[in-house]
Parts: C-alpha cells; structure tokens; sequence
C-alpha cells in the first residue's frame, strides 16, 4: 500500500484554540495569538507522531461565502461573523503549515471539505489511502475502503465499516442523509420531520435521495413510526431536499494545482519557524519540536 495522504482541516482546529487557549495569549505586540499557539501545537503534534510521508491542510479562505451561497443565499447565514482576533490568525496558521514544509490550500469559492474532496479523490485514483483530520461529520462522505476518518480531538479513528455505526449510515449516503435531515448549523433547511433515525430507515430501504423520491407511494407501507406523514412531508419538501442535496454534496472535482508528488512532507524551515515564533513571542518547547522533526527528516 502506497503511503498514506493525510488530509488536515484546518477550521476545526483553529476554532478549538481560539475558544480553548485563552484569549490573553498575545504576541509582543499585544495581538492575540492564542488561535495560532494552539494549531502550532497540533500541527507539531500531528507530525511528530504521525511522521507522515505525504499531507496538506485545507483552509476556508472565506469564513462567509462559497460557491453554496450562490445556490442558496441563506447558507450558513445564521452563522455569527468570526472575530476579529480570529480572521486575523488565519493567515498566521498558514504561515505555521508552510513554515513546517507542509503544502496548504485555500480558495475564494470553494470551501475545504471541497479542496479535501478534491484531493481525496484524486488520491483514490492513484491507489493512495487517505487519512482525513477532522471533526466534521460532513467529511465522512469521503471515506473509502482504505481510508481512515480521524477526529483527533477525541483522537479516535473510523474505517470504512466503522462510519454507519458511528454516524447513522454508509460513507456514500451521508449527503443523503444530511440532505434529508437538514443541518441547523450550517443553515441546510433539508425535509422538516425528518430526523437521523427517519433517514437512516428511508437510506437504508432505498440507498439514495432520488431512490426514496422514486418510491414516495410505498414509503407509507414501511414499518416506521408516522410513515404516511414522511411520505406526504417529502413530497411537499421536494425541492427543499434536492437544493439541500447540492449542499451537503462535497465537490470533489475543482480546479486546484495540486499533484499528489508535491504533497510529500519536508523538513520544517528552521529559520522561518524561529523568526516567526520569535514575532509571535511562542517559547523554547514549541522550537524544540520543530528541530525534532527537522532532525529526523534528516
């Protein structure tokens, strides 16, 4: 087996330090850093113990649009705008990933789950197993049979077969799923009424979302609680779901110069790594471990 391309998204991670390391973390300017000091340190972690032989990291580029807001204005609308402090450690965390010679994308339409699935799918073409780093359930509509779904927050890691008994179904009816249920977070209206447990029956009898609209007239005979009313509530909802199908979908086809050869690891940049902790006012371990890893890619 080829060896593995981790897939890192990077949102979860930035959001979790910005709201767990505290916010009087601040370089010697007095700008907060807090977010930055705590993806620096899961970047570090991640290669120091994963050693990984190839990996890049998605960004959202835009917190606020992407090509979804053009099919349905009110995506992710109910969403509060990011802070300041935060927009602003944005572009430090890219600058740690390129720093830790690791390749980084980001785009002004498409979001990182697509950049992800652009590369995943990519990889899987060239028999390559993708680890994909996250906590974003979306994500496991990627997973193929070799590949791994990792949310390392919990730091626990799902196979294929692992997906359904974690998240309700198989990788490829997750944006079914999604689709039918709707998604209050990112403001995917989906089909009202339909809950996980709903979906999952209805995925599990007719495998897709034009399966169960194709087989609205039997959906009343099924043995479930309130099917007659599902069966009318979809109907009424058509296009709600399909709209909410094109956004759950991950597009796994953009446009991103990215060739899997220039995703290999390289050794951090030691120079730029002090210079920039020096900046950000980061302390001796955080520069230890980047000669660590500097060290054994020697």
């Amino acid at each position: 087996m080829p060896p593995v391309l981790y897939l890192v998204d990077a949102s979860v991670f930035i959001f979790r330090a910005y709201y767990s390391v505290p916010v009087e973390f601040v370089d010697r300017e007095g700008n907060p850093v807090n977010a930055v000091h705590g993806f620096a340190r899961f970047l570090g972690d991640l290669l120091e113990r994963e050693s990984p032989a190839r990996i890049a990291v998605a960004f959202d580029e835009s917190l606020e649009q992407s090509y979804r807001n053009e099919l349905y204005p009110p995506y992710k609308a109910n969403r509060d705008p990011a802070p300041v402090e935060l927009k602003r450690q944005f572009g430090l965390c890219r600058e740690v990933v390129r720093a830790f010679g690791v390749a980084d994308f980001g785009s002004s339409r498409y979001e990182a789950d697509d950049i992800i699935g652009t590369l995943a799918t990519r990889a899987r073409a060239a028999g390559v197993p993708v680890t994909i780093v996250s906590r974003d359930k979306d994500l496991t509509q990627l997973v193929g049979a070799h590949d791994t779904y990792w949310d390392a927050v919990a730091d626990v890691r799902y196979g294929y077969d692992d997906i359904e008994e974690r998240f309700g179904v198989r990788p490829e009816r997750m944006a079914d799923f999604l689709a039918l249920m709707g998604d209050a977070v990112d403001n995917i209206p989906g089909v009202p009424g339909v809950g996980r447990k709903t979906a999952a029956t209805l995925l599990k009898h007719y495998d897709t979302l034009p399966g169960v609209y194709d087989n609205l007239p039997a959906i009343p005979k099924l043995k479930f609680r309130n099917a007659t009313f599902v069966a009318q509530t979809l109907a009424e909802h058509r296009d709600s779901a399909f709209l909410s199908r094109q956004l759950t979908g991950i597009a796994c086809d953009m446009p991103l110069d990215a060739p899997l050869d220039a995703l290999g690891s390289r050794p951090p940049d030691l120079s730029a790594v002090d210079a920039m902790y020096e900046r950000l006012g980061f302390g001796r371990l955080m520069r230890e471990q980047a000669r660590r890893l500097t060290a054994r890619r020697a």
